[in-house]
């Protein structure tokens, strides 16, 4: 793999396990210098650090950090740049995502879902924007399929996904020129850390729903990040769905 970031500085949210590992990776192995930044998964984030760091010295460093508290965000900022000296690539990633049926939503899984799906990646990109216009950077948000195609039963996540959705486009028309703001709209790439989704016969039938008929990797996200951030310079405002076809058929 071509090293297309050295010198580059990535902020990646949720960065210590499952699609943010992905990507924390991937854009490493590029070159980039790597701020992952995490909130519970403090294990997982230490090894990731040590497996990267081993790679390639002091190039990865840890932020942890609860999203739903907006003044600690432009902290943040200042820890990356305090650590790398610049920051290059902002990967708005971390998320909740739980079911919320009507008649059961209260404010408490709003502020919780909105927080973390909408809210810090708005603030958080309002704290980097200054850099990345600075570093000609740019931002890649993760949102879903679902948010154009709602799930039943998840209606706050649905509109917190969707906000981040028309805030990557609004964002790429704020900050343009200097800034690229793209979204990645993953599908079924893995299955929630609970039972949520059913038994096995439940996830066949998502499978089945799907044109590639099986699901798939964290690894294929993170081509698509990569993509939008080494090899799209033309590419501004726009969400790419990695999804296995399975919006098609929706």
């Amino acid at each position: 793999m071509s090293e297309n970031l050295t010198g580059k500085t990535a902020l990646v949210t949720g960065g210590a396990k499952r699609v943010g590992a992905a990507i924390c990776r991937r854009l490493h192995a590029q070159g980039a210098n790597v701020m992952l930044h995490h909130r519970a998964s403090v294990a997982e984030a230490r090894a990731l650090q040590r497996e990267l760091n081993a790679r390639r010295a002091d190039s990865v460093a840890l932020i942890q950090a609860d999203l739903l508290n907006i003044a600690s965000l432009p902290d943040m900022v200042k820890t990356t740049l305090n650590q790398f000296g610049s920051l290059d690539i902002l990967i708005n990633n971390a998320s909740s995502f739980f079911a919320t049926a009507l008649g059961d939503i209260n404010e408490k899984v709003w502020d919780d879902l909105i927080g973390t799906n909408l809210k810090a990646p708005l603030f958080l990109s309002q704290a980097a924007a200054g850099e990345l216009r600075k570093r000609h950077g740019c931002i890649v948000n993760i949102v879903d399929i679902h948010a154009e195609f709602p799930m039943k039963n998840y209606v706050v996540y649905t509109v917190a996904k969707g906000g981040l959705l028309a805030l990557t486009r609004s964002l790429a028309r704020e900050l343009g020129p200097e800034v690229r703001v793209n979204a990645v709209a993953p599908g079924t790439i893995l299955w929630p850390e609970d039972d949520t989704w059913g038994d096995e016969l439940s996830r066949q039938r998502i499978v089945s729903q799907t044109a590639l008929k099986r699901i798939g990797d964290p690894d294929d996200i993170a081509k698509a990040v990569d993509f939008l951030v080494t090899s799209a310079p033309y590419v501004t405002g726009q969400v790419i769905a990695v999804d296995g076809g399975r919006s098609i058929t929706l």
